[in-house]
């Protein structure tokens, strides 16, 4: 009686198992915002230069993008679009693949690789993969199978950038007495940050001297000359804004737009490091407002990041090759020598060559790119530097901010009008062409 009673017992239970319908896994916009910001959080913590940090959002946006492009009509794959870049392999049909969930996971798993702190990075999948799993094994199986295969794809791909073999060259090493050559700032007095970066493989540009912009101004302290007005301009600049105090306008937008990852502070003895964004992080953040604010579905949102990131990632090797082709020295290094020894600049100068300015190329490349997606006139409160103990900055257009973001760098006290002013343009010129190159949406879709 006992034993008929268990296996009754024991066929029920397995009918109800049997019967036992999985849950879909459902993924939303915010699920992949949230693998954005995992990276952005752990790039600040493993402080990459601003360069490198491009880098690092395009490669898991562009994965994403191409997973998310092989079920979606309205979007068009990126192959033979991207330098080098081919068909991802295809899907297997057969089998129950999330797509969403798969360009999900290809994002965390390449974020992951391109990153230092890997463990904080699995911490973070392996809790998601265990909720995954237990709503549906076999769909997550299937879907990260899928996933991880594209990231492969693209890891072989973005492992021919170059990137490796610039680790390996020379650091860049001051050995010429030529007073218009960029020499080591204060405090840290570092070395000049990734002097190959113009031999990165692009994305979208020709060569990264495509937009090559014009020569700054002839160097001369000849107080008659252009070079030496601008320089004079900006210690102008910092004396009136002193006379003004800490609360004035344009020190908050300086300090707003900082984004400094090397920001060195000195106690006595001892410096240690301030952490902070890079400039290219905070237009990824800009674009997340953006996309919040538009009500953007998952792949529309994975659509804005992607042109986006390669937008700026484009903008930084162009900059980086003119920073290093001129190589012109900063106003702290002249003001110090030939105005006023004891000045300091608002903002501390960062450690590579004046101009020109990267804020501007990159804030002029991403206002562009973000203009093509949400159209001009798009306003936006600006939050991004909140967990940094900054206000939130309201903008009317991308473009407005690209503007404020550029003469920031004058108001800081790092950068010279040229370089600013020739800085956003070159970067603008630049994302018009990513824009006008990249075709992302097809014919029937495209507005």
């Amino acid at each position: 009686m006992i034993k008929d009673q268990l296996i009754l017992l024991l066929i029920i239970i397995l009918l109800i198992s049997c019967n036992k319908k999985e849950e879909p896994i459902v993924i939303t916009a915010s699920d992949f915002h949230q693998s954005v910001d995992m990276i952005g959080v752990v790039m600040v913590h493993d402080i990459f230069s601003p360069p490198v940090a491009s880098r690092v959002f395009a490669y898991p946006n562009i994965a994403a993008y191409e997973i998310m492009a092989q079920q979606n009509e309205t979007y068009l794959s990126l192959k033979n679009q991207l330098t080098d870049l081919t068909a991802i392999p295809k899907a297997d049909t057969s089998k129950p693949i999330n797509y969403k969930l798969a360009a999900l996971i290809a994002h965390i798993d390449l974020g992951k690789r391109l990153i230092f702190s890997e463990k904080t990075i699995e911490t973070y999948r392996d809790s998601l993969y265990q909720v995954w799993e237990s709503k549906n094994a076999s769909e997550f199986k299937a879907s990260k199978e899928y996933g991880l295969k594209v990231a492969d794809f693209i890891g072989v791909w973005m492992d021919k950038d170059n990137y490796n073999q610039t680790r390996t060259m020379s650091k860049f090493t001051v050995i010429s007495d030529d007073p218009s050559r960029w020499q080591p700032t204060p405090p840290a007095y570092m070395d000049g940050l990734e002097p190959h970066w113009d031999k990165i493989r692009p994305f979208v540009i020709n060569s990264a001297d495509q937009f090559k912009p014009i020569p700054p101004p002839p160097f001369s302290l000849e107080k008659e000359t252009l070079f030496y007005k601008e320089l004079k301009e900006v210690y102008d600049i910092s004396l009136d804004l002193l006379e003004k105090g800490d609360d004035c306008e344009e020190i908050q937008i300086a300090k707003f737009w900082d984004c400094n990852p090397y920001l060195t502070v000195s106690r006595g003895h001892l410096m240690f490091a301030i952490k902070k964004i890079t400039p290219g992080a905070h237009w990824i953040g800009i674009c997340q407002v953006a996309c919040k604010k538009a009500d953007y579905s998952f792949d529309d949102t994975v659509y804005a990041y992607t042109k986006t990131s390669i937008a700026i990632a484009d903008a930084f090797i162009s900059c980086w090759d003119e920073k290093f082709r001129s190589n012109l020295v900063r106003p702290e290094t002249l003001i110090n020598e030939h105005i006023d020894d004891n000045w300091k600049p608002v903002l501390q100068t960062p450690p590579f060559p004046e101009y020109t300015s990267g804020h501007s190329v990159a804030s002029g490349a991403a206002g562009i790119a973000l203009t093509s997606i949400f159209g001009d006139n798009f306003s936006f409160d600006d939050d991004v530097e909140v967990p940094f103990g900054l206000p939130i900055r309201s903008f009317t257009s991308f473009n407005q901010a690209s503007d404020e973001a550029a003469i920031s760098r004058m108001y800081g006290g790092i950068h010279y009008r040229a370089a600013v002013e020739v800085g956003v343009k070159q970067g603008r010129n630049l994302g018009k062409f990513v824009v006008e190159n990249l075709e992302m949406k097809s014919i029937t879709h495209n507005k």
